[in-house]
């Protein structure tokens, strides 16, 4: 199972991904696999050589008790620290942010979140994905 966030791509050149971990509670975990995750307005950011995603929303648990969970904490990703180094390096640079790319659970069972980090388009280069998207689906249609 695999939730994707859809605008990401369409917003942002993405020029390095990576797999990072996440500090989740148990209801957490239960509802990311229903799949009631938002992706809207989620970022990632750095802070005293830790980071975090903002804004990822994670709906309540429809079974969940007393302990369930607060949707729109801050959570933590787990990253190595040569790659936290790298992203910080980026970041330096003008135009570069850190976006969620879709939740995964791995053959594990962990539930982990891709990242990337992006630089932002322009319209006229939004304007450039909607042509390829279209030609992509003439193309398979024809193909058929």
């Amino acid at each position: 199972m695999e939730l994707r966030n859809k605008s990401a791509t369409f917003e942002y050149f993405i020029e390095e991904k990576f797999d990072a971990g996440m500090i989740l509670t148990g209801t957490e975990v239960k509802a990311i696999r229903d799949g009631s995750v938002s992706f809207s307005d989620s970022y990632c950011l750095l802070d005293k050589g830790a980071l975090y995603i903002k804004g990822l929303h994670i709906a309540h648990y429809s079974f969940g008790s007393y302990a369930n969970h607060n949707p729109t904490r801050e959570r933590k990703l787990l990253l190595k620290k040569k790659e936290l180094n790298r992203l910080a390096q980026k970041l330096k640079d003008k135009g570069y942010t850190i976006i969620p790319l879709k939740i995964f659970f791995n053959e594990r069972g962990y539930a982990k979140i891709q990242i990337g980090l992006g630089r932002g388009k322009k319209l006229h280069d939004k304007r450039e994905s909607i042509k390829q998207r279209e030609s992509d689906r003439e193309i398979k249609r024809y193909v058929k």
